[in-house]
Formats: C-alpha cells, structure tokens, sequence
C-alpha cells in the first residue's frame, strides 16, 4: 500500500481499510520442500490474477498469495480437496490455509530454484552491534536499529491475514462483524516479532442501525439481554474462544483469560507464526494506536528515537516481556512523545493542539472522554526544530536523568510537567482517560534504575571518543550503549570512578547494582 495519497499521507482509517480489504483476498500455502516459484504462480494464475505474493519460513516454506479479485479464492477452494488420514478424524472447517506437495517430488526436484524469503523476525543484538560498529555517526546507527527491528510490508501483510483468518470464524456468529489489529501491529512502532493484538469488531453494526428507515414502524431485531456489557464481552469471547480451539486450523494453545480488566483469547496461530491476543471493540486503545500512528508519521525522528530507547531498555532490563513493576513498552514510548513535546521548538504537538485541528467528523466521545483530535496529517505543521536525532538522544537521557519524579507527571495533553495528583513513583497520564496513570504498575526501584541507567547513558555519549574507540576495536556510539554496563568493562567504570573521584559516580554505579543510593533518592524521591 502507497502511504501517500495523490501527494499526501492516508488517514490511519484509509491504511487499516485498505489494509483489511487486501487481506481478504489472501491465502498462505505451505510450500514443498524443492520448489519451483515459476510454476506455482503459474498454476495460481489459473484461478485468477495474483497481484502479489512472498515466500517465508516457519516450520517449512510458506506463501503468501494475495489476488487481484476475491473471487479467484473460491475458485482455488473447489480444486483443494479435505485431507484424508486413516490415522485422524479432520475437522472439516475450510480456511484459506492451505498445504500444497509436489504429485511426483523426483522429477520436478531438479527444476527447484532458489527462493527470496523474507525475514519475520529482526536479528538478534549481538548482531545489530557489529553492524552498528560500521555505521559512519550514531545518527546512522539510529536509522540502522530502526531498518532492522521496524515491521516489513511482509510481515504487515501477515498479520493483517491473522486477523481476517479470524474474523472467517466471527463471521458464522455475527456475520457483520470485522476482526481488526491494534497496537504495535498498526501504531509504526511494532517491532518484527512482537505479538498481535486484534479486536472483534461490531461498531459497524451499530453505524448502519442509524440509518433510520421511512415508515410508520420503529423496527429492531430481537437479541438476547445481559446485564452487563462486560457478561456479553465474555460470553462472546468464550464461545470464538472454543471455536479456534475445537475448529481453528493452526490455532495452538488457546487461553481463555475472561476474568482480566479486558477479558481476551490468548493462542497461538502457528501458520503465521505469530502470538495473538483477542479481545472485543476497545475504541479507547483504537484511539490511542490513531495517535501513535500519527506521530509516527509526522517526523521520522520520532519512530528513531522510539526504536532506540526501546532498544536500550529492553538490553538494560528495564522493561520485560512479562508484567510486573517494569516500564512498559507503552510507557516509555510515552515519555519519548512528552520528550519530543518539550523540545524547543518542539518536534510534535501536544494531544491539546491536535484536538484543536480536530473537524466534525474527528470527533469521538468514548464512555464520557474526550477522545478528539484531527486525522488529516496534512493540516498538522511541520516542525521547526532541526536537532538531529543523536543530539535528541543524549537529550533524552540527559532530560529523564534529571527529572524530578518526586513532584512531577508527565502529561501529552498539555505537554507540560504538571504535579502529580498521588503518589505513584512514576505517573503518566493515560491520554484520553484522564483520571488513569498508565505506568501505575512500576515501583520506586524500577524507577531508579531507569534513572541511574539514562544518567550513566548520557555520560557515555557525552565522554564519546570516537576515534580513539574505532582504533582500539571497541563498540562506540549506539552500540556502546547496547551492552551491559559493568559487563562490558567493569574495570573501565571502577577507573572512571576513580578520575572524578565524585560521591554522584560511586552512588551511580551503586545503583546500577541496585542498592539504595542515597543520591538518587534525593532525587527521584521516595
């Protein structure tokens, strides 16, 4: 999908409409082993037109066939036949996944050519650092974490056809419904790799029920009554739930996890590979993705500066792929915005300004907040600020080491420090439900640590000699960052202490083993 639009940029709905459209007319086929991409397009072809398609491996070679016309899938549906297996009994649900073997594999193994497969998943960190050694300015080196770890069209394409194998499912029961990712999938800050989150949709429903019919007969359909909205959200997942269990094809270890604060089906889709969590409409975190994907868009040092200090948190183990008193991926990306708002002049607008340039049709009331800001990315200004991105970082670090979280909060909507309203040790505002902290999870020594963390980082950057690291064959710049402190070279921090001889390094490095420091208490308070 172009991302412009006769010159400008799609709206976030445009991207997610068009995106849901294509995946509709996609199949995945798991591939033999030796096989020859000419003669399966060939073949393909006689269904219908395909309009594109890659190769990837997961347990074996896998397409992804998207057609020109939808109809070009039924008419591959009727030459599959239902698998027959002496050994099982099949579930004889039809999907658009498909397995294709070679009818006599000998005489076509010698036709095989080399397939392109494109990657689902970013290299591992050891491996960014070397190429981060050879990048010319952490500025580069930025732009390069980015290139590695940012999703691929590829890997779009495939989660986008999660959500629509899904909805094949939602549709038996509520044949109006949509299935459609939120989150990292859509918000241009998902790394390859992370999970999908998607939602069931019936808002379409509701839209058409305004059409008001002329007649003399108010007209509705009769529908089963619950006493909560929260009774039918659980009711509906449980029974999706037991569907991908008993019939989804690919669909492994599937949870039911109703009793959440948003109840959700956890499995695993093995075809694509992918862990997905499914849960019902949540226009809220819709909104929160349009803001994200807004930003995103706006400036390519946001996304820069985003991968980067996720990136770092993540090496540091300051944020963590299970819950608990960490800061989350969504709070950090969080305090990057609020960063990027502060900057003079600043690099993004507050949530404020981009309500203002919010027209008629941007306006959306959920459960009482005020979730309003404009989605045209043409009428927001471009900045004034030409701070480059590694400045930014150093920036970043230098401004989160030397805030006063003791007394502060961080607020998009105003995008100002504004006194915390209690006592969490770190608080964000949730940007559209104003009365929620959103890192009300993280505790005082997460806390700390993160603070200890960007204080030593921006220190590295600041003591930065570049020659003198590139001569000694020592990681520099980004990638100086990426490792471990104290692991690296611990001699070296113990040294550093020693030429400064200051109480701020001793308490620092103190820190970094997690003890209590007094010096950062003072100044990030208990």
């Amino acid at each position: 999908t172009d991302a412009e639009l006769n010159g400008r940029k799609k709206t976030f709905t445009e991207v997610q409409t068009e995106r849901l459209e294509q995946a509709e007319r996609t199949v995945l086929i798991k591939c033999p082993p030796k096989l020859n991409e000419k003669k399966l397009l060939q073949y393909l072809s006689s269904h219908g037109n395909v309009k594109s398609h890659f190769f990837f491996e997961n347990r074996g070679i896998h397409a992804l066939i998207e057609f020109l016309e939808k109809d070009s899938i039924a008419s591959l549906q009727d030459a599959i036949r239902i698998p027959s297996t002496a050994e099982h009994h099949v579930v004889p649900f039809k999907s658009r996944l498909f397995t294709f073997t070679l009818k006599n594999p000998m005489s076509q193994a010698a036709e095989e050519t080399p397939l392109h497969l494109s990657p689902q998943s970013h290299i591992p960190v050891k491996e960014l650092i070397q190429k981060l050694c050879c990048a010319d300015s952490i500025s580069s080196q930025m732009y390069i974490l980015l290139n590695e770890y940012q999703l691929t069209e590829e890997n779009i394409k495939l989660r986008f056809l999660a959500c629509s194998l899904v909805r094949d499912f939602t549709h038996a029961y509520f044949p109006d419904s949509t299935v459609k990712p939120f989150g990292s999938s859509v918000n241009t800050f998902g790394k390859l790799g992370c999970d999908v989150d998607m939602f069931l949709d019936f808002h379409d429903l509701q839209k058409r029920a305004t059409k008001m019919e002329k007649g003399p007969f108010e007209m509705e359909y009769l529908m089963k009554r619950l006493p909560s909205e929260r009774l039918a959200t659980q009711k509906i997942l449980s029974v999706i739930g037991d569907c991908l269990d008993n019939f989804g094809p690919g669909c492994m270890s599937v949870q039911k996890i109703l009793n959440a604060r948003c109840p959700l089906v956890k499995f695993s889709h093995q075809p694509t590979g992918f862990q997905c969590d499914l849960s019902v409409s949540n226009s809220i975190a819709i909104r929160s993705s349009e803001l994200l994907y807004i930003y995103g868009c706006l400036d390519s040092r946001v996304r820069a500066l985003v991968f980067t200090v996720r990136c770092w948190a993540r090496v540091h183990g300051l944020t963590n792929s299970v819950p608990g008193n960490w800061i989350t991926n969504f709070s950090l990306t969080m305090m990057v915005m609020f960063f990027l708002q502060r900057r003079s002049p600043p690099i993004i607008p507050t949530l404020d300004q981009l309500k203002e340039l919010a027209d008629e049709k941007d306006k959306h009331i959920i459960g009482g907040y005020d979730c309003s800001f404009v989605s045209d990315l043409s009428k927001i200004k471009p900045s004034q600020n030409t701070e480059t991105v590694d400045v930014l970082l150093g920036e970043f670090f230098e401004y989160f080491g030397n805030f006063d979280f003791r007394k502060n909060s961080i607020n998009l909507r105003k995008g100002k420090e504004v006194n915390k309203p209690e006592s969490s040790p770190l608080y964000i505002w949730n940007p559209f439900e104003q009365d929620l902290n959103i890192s009300k999870n993280v505790n005082q020594p997460q806390l700390e640590k993160f603070v200890a963390m960007a204080r030593e980082s921006a220190w590295i950057l600041q003591k930065e000699d570049k020659t003198q690291q590139v001569i000694n064959k020592e990681p520099w710049g980004l990638a100086a960052l990426l490792i471990p402190f104290g692991k690296s070279n611990p001699s070296k921090m113990k040294s550093r202490m020693k030429g400064i001889g200051s109480e701020t390094i001793r308490t620092l490095l103190d820190s970094l083993k997690l003890s209590n420091s007094n010096n950062l208490q003072k100044a990030v308070g208990k």
